[in-house]
Protein backbone atom coordinates (compact mmCIF):
# COMPACT_ATOMS: atom_id res chain seq x y z
CA UNK A 1 0.00 0.00 0.00
CA UNK A 2 1.24 3.60 -1.23
CA UNK A 3 0.08 6.45 -2.52
CA UNK A 4 2.61 7.71 -5.21
CA UNK A 5 1.85 9.61 -8.27
CA UNK A 6 2.10 7.81 -11.76
CA UNK A 7 5.65 7.96 -13.53
CA UNK A 8 6.18 6.13 -17.06
CA UNK A 9 4.79 3.56 -17.97
CA UNK A 10 7.20 0.80 -18.11
CA UNK A 11 6.24 -1.20 -15.30
CA UNK A 12 3.04 -1.51 -17.44
CA UNK A 13 5.31 -2.78 -20.64
CA UNK A 14 7.83 -4.99 -17.80
CA UNK A 15 4.48 -6.43 -16.40
CA UNK A 16 3.36 -7.03 -20.17
CA UNK A 17 6.71 -9.12 -20.78
CA UNK A 18 6.77 -11.15 -17.61
CA UNK A 19 3.41 -12.18 -18.55
CA UNK A 20 3.90 -13.46 -22.15
CA UNK A 21 7.06 -15.03 -21.13
CA UNK A 22 5.44 -17.14 -18.45
CA UNK A 23 2.58 -17.80 -21.04
CA UNK A 24 -0.80 -16.54 -20.40
CA UNK A 25 -2.22 -20.21 -20.50
CA UNK A 26 0.16 -20.85 -17.59
CA UNK A 27 -2.03 -18.62 -15.76
CA UNK A 28 -4.76 -19.99 -14.01
CA UNK A 29 -8.02 -18.38 -14.73
CA UNK A 30 -8.79 -16.75 -11.46
CA UNK A 31 -5.03 -15.13 -11.03
CA UNK A 32 -5.52 -14.12 -14.52
CA UNK A 33 -8.75 -12.06 -13.96
CA UNK A 34 -7.59 -10.73 -10.77
CA UNK A 35 -4.52 -9.56 -12.67
CA UNK A 36 -6.66 -7.88 -15.50
CA UNK A 37 -8.66 -6.21 -13.55
CA UNK A 38 -6.05 -4.46 -11.48
CA UNK A 39 -4.24 -3.48 -15.04
CA UNK A 40 -7.35 -2.11 -16.15
CA UNK A 41 -8.68 -0.08 -13.30
CA UNK A 42 -4.78 1.18 -13.13
CA UNK A 43 -5.59 2.71 -16.80
CA UNK A 44 -9.24 2.96 -16.76
CA UNK A 45 -9.48 4.14 -12.59
CA UNK A 46 -13.06 4.24 -10.91
CA UNK A 47 -11.84 7.33 -9.45
CA UNK A 48 -9.14 9.54 -8.57
CA UNK A 49 -6.70 8.10 -6.35
CA UNK A 50 -7.36 10.40 -3.54
CA UNK A 51 -10.85 8.53 -3.73
CA UNK A 52 -10.10 5.59 -3.77
CA UNK A 53 -7.32 5.06 -1.26
CA UNK A 54 -8.70 4.09 2.09
CA UNK A 55 -8.30 5.90 5.71
CA UNK A 56 -10.26 6.59 9.16
CA UNK A 57 -10.93 9.92 8.40
CA UNK A 58 -12.81 8.87 4.17
CA UNK A 59 -13.32 5.86 5.07
CA UNK A 60 -14.89 5.57 9.30
CA UNK A 61 -15.66 9.57 9.86
CA UNK A 62 -17.18 10.40 6.46
CA UNK A 63 -18.94 6.91 6.00
CA UNK A 64 -17.42 6.09 2.37
CA UNK A 65 -17.38 2.35 2.77
CA UNK A 66 -16.70 1.57 -0.72
CA UNK A 67 -12.78 2.50 -0.20
CA UNK A 68 -12.62 -0.73 1.15
CA UNK A 69 -13.31 -2.22 -1.94
CA UNK A 70 -11.56 0.22 -4.26
CA UNK A 71 -8.41 0.67 -2.42
CA UNK A 72 -6.89 -3.22 -2.88
CA UNK A 73 -7.46 -2.73 -6.68
CA UNK A 74 -5.82 0.68 -7.67
CA UNK A 75 -2.10 1.74 -7.60
CA UNK A 76 -0.21 4.69 -6.94
CA UNK A 77 2.07 4.32 -10.26
CA UNK A 78 3.18 1.80 -12.62
CA UNK A 79 6.36 0.39 -10.66
CA UNK A 80 3.96 0.07 -7.50
CA UNK A 81 1.65 -1.76 -9.95
CA UNK A 82 4.52 -3.94 -11.80
CA UNK A 83 5.89 -5.19 -8.01
CA UNK A 84 2.32 -5.73 -6.57
CA UNK A 85 1.13 -7.76 -10.02
CA UNK A 86 4.48 -10.12 -10.34
CA UNK A 87 4.80 -11.05 -6.93
CA UNK A 88 1.00 -11.93 -7.42
CA UNK A 89 1.25 -13.74 -10.51
CA UNK A 90 3.61 -16.46 -8.30
CA UNK A 91 1.43 -16.59 -5.56
CA UNK A 92 -1.89 -16.73 -7.09
CA UNK A 93 -0.33 -19.71 -9.80
CA UNK A 94 0.60 -21.51 -6.77
CA UNK A 95 -2.25 -20.95 -4.56
CA UNK A 96 -4.95 -21.39 -6.90
CA UNK A 97 -3.91 -24.96 -8.19
CA UNK A 98 -3.45 -25.62 -4.25
CA UNK A 99 -6.95 -24.48 -3.00
CA UNK A 100 -8.90 -24.24 -5.93
CA UNK A 101 -10.29 -21.44 -8.54
CA UNK A 102 -13.31 -21.02 -6.60
CA UNK A 103 -12.20 -20.64 -3.17
CA UNK A 104 -9.19 -18.91 -4.05
CA UNK A 105 -11.70 -16.29 -5.57
CA UNK A 106 -13.40 -16.49 -2.05
CA UNK A 107 -10.37 -16.14 0.06
CA UNK A 108 -9.03 -13.07 -2.04
CA UNK A 109 -12.42 -11.29 -1.46
CA UNK A 110 -12.41 -12.21 1.62
CA UNK A 111 -8.92 -11.14 2.39
CA UNK A 112 -9.41 -7.87 0.15
CA UNK A 113 -12.14 -6.65 2.17
CA UNK A 114 -10.68 -7.67 5.59
CA UNK A 115 -7.57 -6.48 4.75
CA UNK A 116 -9.18 -2.90 4.66
CA UNK A 117 -10.85 -3.27 7.98
CA UNK A 118 -8.12 -4.31 10.09
CA UNK A 119 -6.03 -1.65 8.72
CA UNK A 120 -8.99 0.89 9.78
CA UNK A 121 -8.96 -0.28 13.01
CA UNK A 122 -5.08 -0.34 13.37
CA UNK A 123 -4.91 3.06 12.27
CA UNK A 124 -7.87 4.05 14.74
CA UNK A 125 -6.17 2.62 17.73
CA UNK A 126 -2.60 4.24 16.96
CA UNK A 127 -4.95 7.32 17.04
CA UNK A 128 -5.94 6.84 20.08
CA UNK A 129 -2.76 5.80 21.83
CA UNK A 130 -0.87 8.78 20.40
CA UNK A 131 -3.47 11.41 20.24
CA UNK A 132 -2.02 11.71 16.69
CA UNK A 133 -5.14 12.72 14.24
CA UNK A 134 -2.44 11.78 11.66
CA UNK A 135 -2.65 8.65 11.65
CA UNK A 136 -6.36 8.93 11.20
CA UNK A 137 -5.53 10.73 8.12
CA UNK A 138 -3.21 8.55 6.14
CA UNK A 139 -4.68 6.99 3.21
CA UNK A 140 -3.11 4.07 1.48
CA UNK A 141 -3.46 2.36 -1.70
CA UNK A 142 -2.28 -0.62 -3.69
CA UNK A 143 -2.90 -4.76 -3.41
CA UNK A 144 0.43 -5.32 -0.98
CA UNK A 145 -1.41 -5.98 2.00
CA UNK A 146 -3.81 -8.89 0.66
CA UNK A 147 -0.22 -10.01 -1.11
CA UNK A 148 1.34 -10.29 3.10
CA UNK A 149 -1.72 -12.05 3.78
CA UNK A 150 -1.35 -14.56 0.92
CA UNK A 151 2.24 -15.19 1.70
CA UNK A 152 1.27 -16.13 5.21
CA UNK A 153 -1.04 -18.63 3.84
CA UNK A 154 1.46 -19.51 1.09
CA UNK A 155 4.13 -20.14 3.88
CA UNK A 156 1.52 -22.19 5.85
CA UNK A 157 0.43 -24.42 3.36
CA UNK A 158 4.36 -25.07 2.09
CA UNK A 159 5.93 -25.52 5.71
CA UNK A 160 9.55 -25.20 5.79
CA UNK A 161 12.83 -24.33 3.80
CA UNK A 162 13.68 -20.81 3.88
CA UNK A 163 13.18 -17.43 2.08
CA UNK A 164 16.61 -15.23 1.32
CA UNK A 165 16.16 -11.59 2.25
CA UNK A 166 19.08 -9.29 1.29
CA UNK A 167 21.21 -12.64 0.93
CA UNK A 168 20.16 -13.64 4.43
CA UNK A 169 18.36 -17.06 4.50
CA UNK A 170 15.75 -16.67 6.83
CA UNK A 171 12.41 -19.74 7.82
CA UNK A 172 9.30 -19.12 5.78
CA UNK A 173 7.54 -18.81 9.24
CA UNK A 174 9.16 -15.56 10.07
CA UNK A 175 10.12 -14.20 6.28
CA UNK A 176 7.10 -11.97 6.74
CA UNK A 177 7.72 -10.10 9.32
CA UNK A 178 11.36 -9.34 8.58
CA UNK A 179 10.76 -8.43 5.00
CA UNK A 180 7.53 -6.37 6.79
CA UNK A 181 10.33 -4.19 8.41
CA UNK A 182 12.72 -4.31 5.66
CA UNK A 183 10.16 -2.78 3.16
CA UNK A 184 9.01 -0.09 5.48
CA UNK A 185 13.11 0.95 6.19
CA UNK A 186 14.18 1.05 2.65
CA UNK A 187 10.60 2.54 0.99
CA UNK A 188 9.47 4.84 2.99
CA UNK A 189 6.24 5.33 1.20
CA UNK A 190 5.15 2.12 1.73
CA UNK A 191 2.34 1.58 4.83
CA UNK A 192 3.67 -0.25 7.54
CA UNK A 193 0.13 -0.71 8.67
CA UNK A 194 -1.26 -1.71 5.67
CA UNK A 195 1.59 -4.26 5.32
CA UNK A 196 0.85 -5.52 9.04
CA UNK A 197 -3.10 -5.70 8.42
CA UNK A 198 -2.13 -8.15 5.83
CA UNK A 199 -0.30 -10.55 7.80
CA UNK A 200 -3.13 -10.27 10.66
CA UNK A 201 -5.56 -11.43 8.44
CA UNK A 202 -2.72 -14.42 6.84
CA UNK A 203 -2.67 -15.61 10.72
CA UNK A 204 -6.66 -15.21 11.51
CA UNK A 205 -6.26 -17.65 8.73
CA UNK A 206 -4.13 -20.12 9.28
CA UNK A 207 -4.33 -19.61 13.06
CA UNK A 208 -7.31 -18.00 13.85
CA UNK A 209 -11.01 -18.89 13.30
CA UNK A 210 -11.09 -16.71 10.09
CA UNK A 211 -11.15 -19.97 8.00
CA UNK A 212 -13.62 -21.98 9.99
CA UNK A 213 -16.19 -19.04 9.73
CA UNK A 214 -15.28 -18.66 5.63
CA UNK A 215 -16.15 -22.59 5.71
CA UNK A 216 -19.60 -22.50 7.75
CA UNK A 217 -20.44 -19.50 5.33
CA UNK A 218 -19.79 -21.53 2.89
CA UNK A 219 -21.79 -24.43 4.58
CA UNK A 220 -24.70 -22.22 5.34
CA UNK A 221 -24.93 -21.48 1.55
CA UNK A 222 -25.39 -24.83 0.37
CA UNK A 223 -27.65 -26.08 3.10
CA UNK A 224 -30.77 -27.31 1.99
CA UNK A 225 -30.93 -26.17 -1.29
CA UNK A 226 -30.00 -27.76 -4.73
CA UNK A 227 -26.85 -27.06 -6.75
CA UNK A 228 -28.11 -24.26 -8.91
CA UNK A 229 -27.76 -20.61 -9.47
CA UNK A 230 -26.54 -18.84 -6.32
CA UNK A 231 -25.94 -21.83 -4.19
CA UNK A 232 -24.15 -24.03 -6.50
CA UNK A 233 -21.61 -21.63 -6.76
CA UNK A 234 -21.13 -21.93 -3.04
CA UNK A 235 -21.41 -25.82 -3.31
CA UNK A 236 -18.26 -25.46 -5.65
CA UNK A 237 -16.27 -23.13 -3.37
CA UNK A 238 -16.84 -25.18 -0.50
CA UNK A 239 -15.94 -28.27 -2.54
CA UNK A 240 -13.29 -27.37 -3.83
CA UNK A 241 -11.63 -26.25 -0.18
CA UNK A 242 -12.61 -30.03 1.01
CA UNK A 243 -10.80 -31.50 -1.47
CA UNK A 244 -7.77 -29.42 -0.92
CA UNK A 245 -7.75 -30.88 2.62
CA UNK A 246 -6.54 -34.19 1.12
CA UNK A 247 -4.66 -33.65 -1.83
CA UNK A 248 -1.82 -31.09 -0.43
CA UNK A 249 1.06 -30.71 -2.97
CA UNK A 250 4.21 -31.42 -1.46
CA UNK A 251 6.42 -28.95 -0.75
CA UNK A 252 10.02 -30.65 -2.00
CA UNK A 253 8.53 -31.69 -5.54
CA UNK A 254 11.02 -30.00 -7.60
CA UNK A 255 13.07 -31.79 -9.57
CA UNK A 256 17.04 -32.31 -9.06
CA UNK A 257 18.03 -30.74 -12.53
CA UNK A 258 15.61 -27.88 -12.01
CA UNK A 259 17.45 -27.48 -8.66
CA UNK A 260 20.79 -27.48 -10.44
CA UNK A 261 19.69 -24.78 -12.69
CA UNK A 262 17.81 -22.44 -9.54
CA UNK A 263 20.31 -22.78 -7.05
CA UNK A 264 17.25 -24.74 -4.62
CA UNK A 265 15.07 -21.46 -4.48
CA UNK A 266 11.18 -22.49 -5.41
CA UNK A 267 9.59 -19.84 -7.37
CA UNK A 268 8.44 -17.65 -5.50
CA UNK A 269 12.19 -17.08 -3.47
CA UNK A 270 13.74 -16.67 -7.34
CA UNK A 271 10.65 -13.99 -8.04
CA UNK A 272 11.02 -12.05 -4.48
CA UNK A 273 15.09 -12.36 -4.97
CA UNK A 274 14.70 -11.02 -8.35
CA UNK A 275 12.49 -7.74 -7.05
CA UNK A 276 15.06 -7.22 -4.41
CA UNK A 277 17.58 -6.92 -6.53
CA UNK A 278 15.52 -4.65 -8.72
CA UNK A 279 14.77 -2.10 -5.96
CA UNK A 280 18.24 -2.10 -5.27
CA UNK A 281 18.91 -1.25 -9.14
CA UNK A 282 16.12 1.47 -8.90
CA UNK A 283 17.87 3.13 -5.61
CA UNK A 284 20.96 3.20 -7.57
CA UNK A 285 19.14 4.83 -10.63
CA UNK A 286 17.70 7.37 -8.88
CA UNK A 287 20.80 8.64 -7.68
CA UNK A 288 22.53 7.75 -11.15
CA UNK A 289 20.12 8.50 -13.27
CA UNK A 290 19.90 5.58 -14.93
CA UNK A 291 17.01 3.79 -16.77
CA UNK A 292 16.29 0.81 -14.35
CA UNK A 293 16.61 -2.57 -16.60
CA UNK A 294 14.80 -5.26 -17.61
CA UNK A 295 13.55 -7.45 -14.25
CA UNK A 296 13.72 -10.87 -13.90
CA UNK A 297 13.05 -11.85 -17.91
CA UNK A 298 15.87 -14.57 -17.29
CA UNK A 299 14.54 -15.87 -14.17
CA UNK A 300 10.98 -15.73 -16.44
CA UNK A 301 12.32 -17.90 -18.99
CA UNK A 302 13.75 -20.64 -16.91
CA UNK A 303 10.45 -20.90 -15.34
CA UNK A 304 8.50 -21.71 -18.87
CA UNK A 305 11.39 -24.15 -19.80
CA UNK A 306 10.95 -25.96 -16.86
CA UNK A 307 7.13 -25.86 -17.14
CA UNK A 308 7.74 -27.39 -20.41
CA UNK A 309 9.92 -30.02 -18.91
CA UNK A 310 7.27 -30.99 -16.69
CA UNK A 311 4.64 -31.13 -19.19
CA UNK A 312 6.95 -33.40 -21.73
CA UNK A 313 7.57 -35.82 -18.57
Amino acid sequence: MRTRQRSSQLGLLLLASQLFRVGLDNIPPVTMAVLALNVYLYIFPAAPLLQTCISVQQAYWLKDWRRLLLSPLHHGDDWHLYFNMVSFLWKGMKLERQLGGAWFLYLLSVFSLLTGIVYLVLEAALTELTEDPSYSMTCAVGFSGVLFALKVLNNHYNPGGVTYVVGIPISNSHASWVELVLIHITSPGTSFVGHLSGILVGLLYTLGPLKAIMEKCADFLTSGRNNSGTSGMYSRIYASQKMHRYHQYPSGNTSNHSESHTGGLTEEEQLELAIRNSLNDRGQARHGGATPPPYGFNLAEEIRLRRLRRFDS
